[in-house]
C-alpha cells in the first residue's frame, strides 16, 4: 500500500477499503474476534448489535494521535506465506503509541481463526489461486460482513459516506462539533427569548370593554359597507363612460390608420422628389467646383513647384546651391537652373510685346543660356571654378535682371488694372545689381552659404512671380482664394526677418 509518497509493508491478505473523502486506500485490522461472536449469536438484532459495538470498539479503541498502528497476528502464517512481525514489534508498536506518525491509514493483521477451504479466495500477488497466499475464506468473509455492517450503520447515523480514514474522521468530527455548537446557541437562544415572552404582562379587556370594542368596530363595519356601496356605483358609472370611450377610440384609431396610409404615401412621394433634387444638386456642385478647379488650374504652377529642402530652395525637387557639408552634384544644379530659366522665359514671352524682353532667356534643359542687350551670351551652367567663374556670374545676374524686369512689369499692370497701392505686386526679397537681400549671387570669393541663401530668395521670387501671373493671365484681379494660397504657400516656404517681411509677403 503506497500512502503520500511512501510505501509500508502490509498483508496482501488483509481487505482494503477506499476512503470516501479522500480516495486513499486503508485497512483496518483486529475484526476477526468481532467476526466470529457476530456469526454465533443466534439473534439476529443481538448480531446487529454485537457488529456495531465490535466495530465501535475496534475504532475507538486506537489512539486518534496515532494515525498507523500495527497490530499482531492471532495465528501462525500458513506453509509459505510470507513472514509477519512478531511481538517484538508489537511491543515496540506499543511503547511508542504516544508517538503520533504523519501516514493516515492503519495496519492491521487478519485473524485466521477458521481453516476451512470453501468460498471465495482472493487473488494472490503471483495471479493465480494455487499462490502462496491462500486466506481462509470463512475468517475473510466474516470481517467483510463485520465492517460492512459498520459502515452502513455509522453512514446512516453520520449521513456520511463510509468509510474513512483518520484524517478525513478527524475533520468530520471537527466539523460535527462546530455543527453541535451552533445548534446549542441557536436552543439558547431561543430559550432566552420564550423565557422573556413568559415574563411579559398580559393586558386582559374587561367584558364592558370588550362589549364596546366590539360595537366600535361593528359600527366601523357599516360605515365601510356603505363606502364600498358608493364606490361600486361609481365604478359602473365609470365602467359606462369608459365603454363609450372605448367606441370613439375605435373609431379615432380607424382615422388614425386612414391618415397614415397616406401619410406614408405622400412621404414617400416626397422622399422620391428630395432625392432625386439632391441627386441633381450633387451633379451641380461637381460640375461647380470642378470648373473652379480647372478656373485655378495653371500649368505653369502644377509643371513647376517651387518648395524648399532644408537650406536649399528647390524647384521641382531639384536643391539650387551647395553648402560645405552637403556638396549637390552640379547635374542637379543644372537642372534646377534650367526649370527656373524655363519657368521665367515663359512667364516673359506670355506678356510679350507689351513686355520689354531686353535680357534674353535661352532655355536649353540642363544647359540654359542668358544673352544680353548687346547680343552677348553667358552659360548659366557649371561645373565652374569656385574662384573665378565670371560668365557664371554674369549669367546668374542676368537672370536676377530680367526677373527684376518682370517685376517692374507685374507692378505696372496691377496699376492699369486700377488696384489699390497696397496690393501692387512687389517681390518679398529686394533685388539690387548682384544681390538679393544683402546675400550677393556671385559665386567668385563668395561663401557656399551666402550663396545657397542667395538662390533660395531667388526662386521665393520667382515662386511670388508665378502666383502673379497665375491669377493675372487672363488679366483678371488675383481672386481671393489664390491670395490666400500664395501668402500660405510662400509665407511657410521663405520666413523673412522683422515686420516689413509680412506687409510684403501680403
Amino acid at each position: 500500500m503506497n500512502e503520500k509518497g511512501r510505501s509500508f509493508p502490509v498483508d496482501p491478505n488483509l481487505p482494503r477499503w477506499l476512503c470516501q473523502n479522500c480516495h486513499h486506500y486503508l485497512c483496518i485490522t483486529g475484526v476477526d474476534s468481532y467476526a466470529d461472536k457476530f456469526l454465533n449469536d443466534s439473534s439476529r438484532s443481538g448480531l446487529q448489535g454485537s457488529s456495531m459495538h465490535g466495530a465501535n470498539s475496534v475504532l475507538g479503541s486506537a489512539r486518534m494521535d496515532n494515525s498507523f498502528v500495527v497490530l499482531s497476528k492471532q495465528k501462525p502464517p500458513a506453509q509459505g506465506a510470507p513472514p509477519r512481525p512478531r511481538g517484538g514489534a508489537v511491543q515496540s508498536d506499543s511503547g511508542q503509541s504516544g508517538k503520533a506518525m504523519d501516514e493516515s491509514f492503519v495496519v492491521v493483521y487478519k485473524s485466521e481463526s477458521s481453516s476451512d477451504g470453501g468460498g471465495n479466495h482472493l487473488p494472490s500477488p503471483d495471479g493465480g489461486p494455487n499462490g502462496p497466499l491462500q486466506p481462509n475464506n470463512s475468517g475473510f468473509n466474516s470481517t467483510i460482513t463485520v465492517l460492512k455492517r459498520a459502515f452502513e450503520i455509522a453512514t446512516t447515523q453520520t449521513q456520511v459516506e463510509q468509510p474513512l480514514c483518520l484524517e478525513c474522521m478527524r475533520v468530520l468530527t471537527d466539523k460535527l462539533d462546530k455543527e453541535v455548537a451552533d445548534v446549542n446557541r441557536d436552543i439558547e437562544a431561543y430559550e432566552a427569548c420564550l423565557k422573556r415572552l413568559e415574563g411579559e404582562p398580559r393586558d386582559v379587556l374587561s367584558e364592558a370593554d370588550f362589549l364596546k370594542e366590539k360595537l366600535k368596530i361593528e359600527e366601523e363595519e357599516r360605515k365601510l359597507e356603505a363606502a364600498i356601496e358608493e364606490v361600486e356605483k361609481q365604478n359602473a358609472e365609470v365602467n359606462a363612460q369608459l365603454k363609450e370611450l372605448e367606441l370613439k377610440s375605435s373609431k379615432f384609431k380607424d382615422l388614425e390608420e386612414r391618415y397614415w396610409h397616406e401619410f406614408n404615401t405622400f412621404q414617400f412621394q416626397l422622399i422620391s422628389h428630395q432625392e432625386e433634387r439632391d441627386a441633381i444638386l450633387a451633379k451641380i456642385e461637381v460640375a461647380q467646383a470642378h470648373l473652379e478647379l480647372l478656373k485655378r488650374t495653371n500649368v505653369l504652377n502644377d509643371a513647376f513647384p517651387i518648395w524648399h529642402d532644408g537650406e536649399f530652395g528647390t524647384i521641382n525637387n531639384f536643391r539650387l546651391g551647395r553648402l560645405p557639408k552637403i556638396p549637390v552634384e552640379w547635374d542637379e544644379i543644372n537642372a534646377a537652373w534650367g526649370q527656373a530659366c524655363l519657368l521665367l522665359h515663359t512667364m516673359c514671352q506670355h506678356f510679350w510685346p507689351k513686355f520689354q524682353y531686353r535680357i534674353k532667356i535661352l532655355p536649353m534643359g540642363s544647359y540654359p543660356r542668358i544673352m544680353d542687350s548687346n547680343k552677348n551670351t553667358y552659360e548659366l551652367f557649371g561645373p565652374v571654378n569656385l574662384f573665378w567663374s565670371t560668365r557664371y556670374d554674369r549669367a546668374m545676374t542676368l537672370f536676377l535682371t530680367c526677373l527684376k524686369d518682370f517685376a517692374e512689369f507685374a507692378k505696372s499692370k496691377d496699376q492699369e488694372n486700377n488696384i489699390r497701392p497696397d496690393d501692387w505686386f512687389k517681390l518679398p526679397y529686394k533685388i539690387e545689381n548682384d544681390r538679393v537681400e544683402s546675400y550677393s549671387i556671385t559665386q567668385s570669393f563668395n561663401k557656399q552659404e551666402n550663396w545657397t541663401k542667395a538662390l533660395k530668395y531667388t526662386l521665393c521670387n520667382l515662386k511670388w512671380a508665378l502666383y502673379w501671373f497665375v491669377g493675372n493671365t487672363n488679366f483678371q484681379p488675383l481672386s481671393p482664394a489664390a491670395v490666400s494660397r500664395a501668402e500660405v504657400a510662400s509665407g511657410s516656404l521663405y520666413t523673412k526677418r522683422g515686420s516689413d517681411s509680412k506687409s510684403e509677403f501680403r
